[in-house]
């Protein structure tokens, strides 16, 4: 079951080539959803189109499996959201900042307490959130977000500008709204290294169009891929030759023979044909794509 369908969806400002255009894109209930792509990739236009802030000039929308363009108001009331940065009273407390949402949401007053417990901000007291770090500001807006108890929590680069302590901080807090409240999350980033130890399933998206989408798994699998085979050995221009006689094509880079992809089975075997031939193999290295150089293919031209 999907928590959110896009499909085909578009966009376009006035003056501009339509960004998103053509996405269709889908959250399983329960992941954690890492909408990923530089800056400017249409991350922040998509996702106030699914809120229905934008308008759309095609494709349709679809949250738990209902149409926004009918039931927007119904929709919304199990959708948590923190776009761009948290709007905050700053002469307000914690609690009082939460009193005044709780007040609009017409959820129960308890309820601020236990988001505050949630995100760590319930020792916070009278402090002001004007004198709160930003990593505080940060988890305050994601309170406000729980408060009216959604399923689905929609973040727009939650971790920017934050230390390394706040980044793992609100990782934490994250994980375990999903893990132990069950919820659905969606978080726009433009940070891999960072939504690689966060996220379950992906979504890449470079000027407007959809690059991949898929579990995280599924994106690590392209990281196992082989690029070369590399080979230090006592004797780089005997090794070249015996790598010639078994018909595989080697180059020298750095004293050491780089060859094409190979299964293990015949890596194993040049191994003891060179050591046969009396040259000594120092290292056997493979080559991988990393999770950088994938992530920039996808977003290349």
């Amino acid at each position: 079951m999907y928590s959110i369908e896009m499909q085909d969806v578009s966009h376009r400002y006035p003056g501009h080539s339509p960004i998103p255009d053509g996405i269709s894109l889908q959250v399983p209930t329960g992941s954690i959803y890492g909408f990923l792509g530089p800056n400017g990739a249409g991350k922040t236009t998509s996702l106030k189109l699914l809120l229905g802030l934008l308008k759309r000039q095609r494709g349709s929308i679809h949250l738990f499996g209902r149409d926004l363009d009918t039931d927007r108001i119904g929709i919304l009331r199990d959708v948590g959201t923190l776009i761009e940065n948290a709007s905050l009273y700053e002469h307000l407390t914690a609690r009082e900042n939460l009193l005044l949402l709780q007040k609009v949401r017409r959820c129960p007053e308890s309820r601020i307490e236990e988001v505050l417990a949630l995100t760590g901000l319930a020792a916070t007291g009278s402090k002001r959130a004007g004198q709160f770090s930003l990593g505080m500001k940060q988890r305050l807006g994601i309170a406000a977000a729980l408060l009216h108890s959604p399923s689905l929590l929609i973040l727009d680069e939650p971790t920017n500008g934050l230390d390394p302590n706040g980044i793992v901080e609100i990782r934490k807090l994250l994980k375990d709204l999903n893990r132990e409240q069950g919820i659905t999350l969606v978080i726009s980033s433009h940070l891999l290294a960072e939504m690689e130890k966060l996220v379950t399933h992906v979504g890449i998206i470079d000027r407007g169009r959809m690059r991949f989408q898929g579990t995280l798994e599924e994106l690590q699998r392209m990281q196992r891929q082989v690029l070369s085979v590399s080979l230090h050995t006592s004797d780089v221009t005997g090794a070249q030759r015996i790598v010639e006689s078994e018909g595989l094509m080697g180059r020298v880079e750095a004293e050491r023979l780089v060859l094409p992809p190979l299964p293990q089975e015949r890596i194993a075997a040049l191994n003891r044909a060179l050591v046969l031939a009396g040259i000594e193999v120092y290292e056997i290295g493979v080559a991988r794509k990393d999770l950088e150089g994938i992530f920039m293919g996808l977003i290349g031209d």
